[in-house]
C-alpha cells in the first residue's frame, strides 16, 4: 500500500486579510503576496518529492486559487478535486466584511476577542469554532480520511478555522490547545498517518 499522506495548506493571503477585514464566507481572491505564497507552497512540496492522487478544497475562491497554483507548481493541473462548503472558513456572521478595529469600536475589544478566540461562543449570526468543527469533521471522517487510509496521497487547501478542526482531531488537541494554534498562510503541513488514523509523523514547511 502507498504511504498514508495528508497535506494541509491554509490559503495564501487574501485581499481581505490584507485589509484586516473579517472574511468568513465572503469571497475575495488572493493578493499578489497570496499568489506568491501559494506558488511557494507548491515549490516546497515539489522539493519534498511529493505528488498527489486527490485534492479537497472549499467552495471559496481564495482556497481554490491556492490549490490551482500549488498544483501548477507540481505539474499536476487537472488533479481530481472535491469542493465542499464543509471546508469553508468559519462564518463570521454580522462581523463579515467589517474592519477588525471598527468591530472593536462597535462591540468592545473584550467582546470581539471572545468571538474570535473562544471555542464555542459565535458572533451574531455566525459560527463558533465548535460549529465549524461540527461540519468540517464529519466531512473529514467520511470523505478525506478514507482516501488517505486507502493510500491516496491527499492534499487539502482550505482555511484557518476549517483546518483547525482537522488538526484538533489529528493532533488530539483540547479546545484550549486548538485556540492557541496559529496557521500561517500558504504553509504546508505534511502528515503521515498510521493504519488506525493516528499521526505517524508531521512536518511543518514553514520558513
Amino acid at each position: 500500500m502507498s504511504e498514508r499522506l495528508l497535506v494541509l495548506v491554509r490559503h495564501g493571503q487574501s485581499e481581505w486579510n490584507l485589509k484586516n477585514l473579517f472574511t468568513g464566507w465572503k469571497d475575495p481572491d488572493l493578493t499578489e503576496l497570496g499568489v506568491r505564497e501559494a506558488r511557494e507552497a507548491g515549490r516546497k512540496l515539489k522539493a519534498q518529492g511529493l505528488v498527489f492522487d486527490i485534492a479537497y478544497t472549499s467552495v471559496l475562491t481564495r482556497a481554490q486559487h491556492t490549490l490551482d497554483l500549488i498544483l501548477g507548481e507540481l505539474g499536476q493541473e487537472g488533479l481530481p478535486t472535491s469542493k465542499d462548503l464543509a471546508l469553508n472558513e468559519r462564518d463570521y456572521g454580522d462581523l463579515s466584511g467589517l474592519n477588525k478595529d471598527d468591530a472593536r469600536k462597535k462591540w468592545g475589544e473584550d467582546q470581539v476577542l471572545i468571538w474570535r478566540r473562544s471555542y464555542d461562543v459565535p458572533p451574531p449570526g455566525g459560527e463558533s469554532l465548535k460549529d465549524t468543527l461540527a461540519r468540517a469533521l464529519p466531512y473529514y471522517v467520511q470523505e478525506i480520511l478514507p482516501a488517505v487510509l486507502n493510500g491516496k496521497r491527499t492534499l487539502v487547501a482550505a482555511h484557518g478555522n476549517s483546518l483547525r478542526a482537522l488538526i484538533m482531531v489529528l493532533e488530539k488537541l483540547s479546545p484550549e490547545g486548538i485556540l492557541k494554534r496559529e496557521l500561517a498562510t500558504g504553509v504546508p503541513i505534511i502528515y503521515r498517518l498510521n493504519a488506525d488514523s493516528t499521526v505517524a509523523s508531521k512536518l511543518d514547511l514553514a520558513g
